[in-house]
């Protein structure tokens, strides 16, 4: 699958007129049609909710935008729950699923109205200490521990997972709460990150919808809703398959038909909470090209770094990149390209073929809508970038200016030295 950019030279050369690179930028239109789309595929579930997982990219225009199709918040933080309340997301329309949790948290959580879905059966002491009381709804996270594997090669470990309870301990946490007087409740589990296969939704959804059937049957709790997460992956390569989301659909609504209706359960709302799905590939960093070096190697230095997208540094992961202006030409050319950190991991690609790069071009780093902007840091002093949206109209809105150093001193102003430094 060819990745093309969804802005061109020339746009860009307008854009940094008024907003200098590094940016990370998002396409309104492709973020539209992917949640429309997500929509219909779960069309046949009466109760079907998203609840966007605000840590992937957490702009409240952003979450705006995904508001308006129906979207919820997922979130993780007393800061993601002031954000989704900023946003105007409030009452069910967030899910809190946490870890570790703060008391003062899930105190905010239920001020807000939202839904606590628990990750450990020692948090109901927690919650009734924090809160006074248990909420009418409530959820809670399940790991079924050993290795969840697929036909197509894909695995993850939920065994080794520090998130979600046993079966046993779910059965003794409705138990509980029924006796404490909730009245509604939930099931969720997360068993594998950035799956691209079609495969994994409707495996997820049988394991979670057999353990709902035998909560039932044990404790006689009303399930309402099963929350089957998040971990619907992108393709990052160009060589990858992306998800067919209709298809997943369908899977799930088999699944369904063949566990929940015969039990009686026809009637439970399916949630999803998708961040990279949502939100990945239609997003980017765009960097320009300040240096190139050839010493061993051949480096093209950019004035972005890891701290703009840490994702190459930390898991190797792989960002396809556009040379803009060049989309046609041969990739003949072998470079490792590079930001200015202190660090030799500090690199969006290693030896990648790409056509011959020359100071001043601008590079497209695709699928960093998610876990892109959201993950950076400050290391070495490197300032946060600003975020754009290309509005459908064609159209660039700021939608969070980039960090000055000023801010990056702010921190200090209660000394003397942070005064003379946010003054400079």
């Amino acid at each position: 699958m060819k990745k093309v950019p969804f802005v061109t030279k020339a746009q860009i050369e307008e854009i940094v007129k008024k907003y200098p690179t590094p940016f990370h930028i998002y396409d309104e239109k492709g973020i539209r049609e992917n949640a429309k789309a997500l929509y219909e595929a779960f069309s046949w579930n009466k109760g079907f909710k998203e609840y966007f997982a605000v840590k992937a990219t957490p702009n409240p225009f952003l979450m705006q935008l995904l508001k308006e199709y129906g979207c919820g918040s997922d979130c993780s933080s007393m800061a993601e729950l002031m954000l989704s309340e900023a946003a105007g997301i409030t009452g069910k329309d967030i899910m809190f699923s946490s870890n570790d949790t703060p008391l003062e948290e899930f105190a905010y959580c239920e001020k807000l109205g939202g839904i606590i879905n628990l990750d450990d059966i020692t948090h109901i002491e927690a919650v009734e200490k924090s809160v006074g009381y248990l909420p009418k709804t409530m959820s809670c996270r399940y790991n079924p521990g050993g290795v969840f594997q697929m036909s197509n090669g894909i695995m993850d470990n939920p065994g080794d997972s520090k998130y979600g309870m046993t079966e046993a301990q779910i059965v003794q946490a409705f138990q509980i709460m029924k006796e404490k007087g909730v009245e509604n409740f939930g099931i969720h589990a997360f068993l594998a990150s950035n799956t691209v296969t079609n495969e994994y939704y409707p495996m997820l959804a049988k394991v979670l919808f057999e353990l709902a059937v035998k909560l039932k049957e044990k404790t006689g709790a009303k399930i309402t809703f099963i929350n089957l997460s998040g971990g619907i992956g992108i393709p990052y390569t160009p060589q990858q398959e992306a998800n067919d989301i209709y298809i997943i659909g369908e899977g799930v609504k088999k699944v369904y038909e063949e566990v929940l209706v015969p039990a009686g359960m026809g009637d439970v709302a399916l949630y999803t909470e998708l961040g990279r799905y949502m939100m990945g590939p239609y997003g980017a960093l765009v960097t320009q090209v300040i240096h190139e070096k050839h010493i061993h190697k051949e480096y093209i230095g950019t004035d972005a770094c890891a701290a703009n997208l840490m994702r190459p540094a930390i898991y190797g992961a792989y960002h396809h990149i556009t040379v803009l202006g060049k989309e046609d030409e041969t990739c003949d050319y072998t470079y490792d390209v590079t930001g200015s950190l202190c660090e030799n991991c500090d690199k969006f690609a290693v030896d990648r073929k790409l056509p011959k790069i020359d100071k001043g071009d601008y590079l497209f780093i695709h699928d960093a809508g998610a876990h892109g902007h959201s993950m950076g840091y400050n290391y070495n002093g490197k300032l946060r970038s600003a975020e754009l949206l290309l509005k459908e109209n064609g159209e660039v809105q700021l939608i969070r200016r980039a960090e000055t150093l000023k801010d990056y001193f702010a921190t200090l102003d209660c000394f003397e030295i942070g005064k003379k430094l946010t003054t400079m």
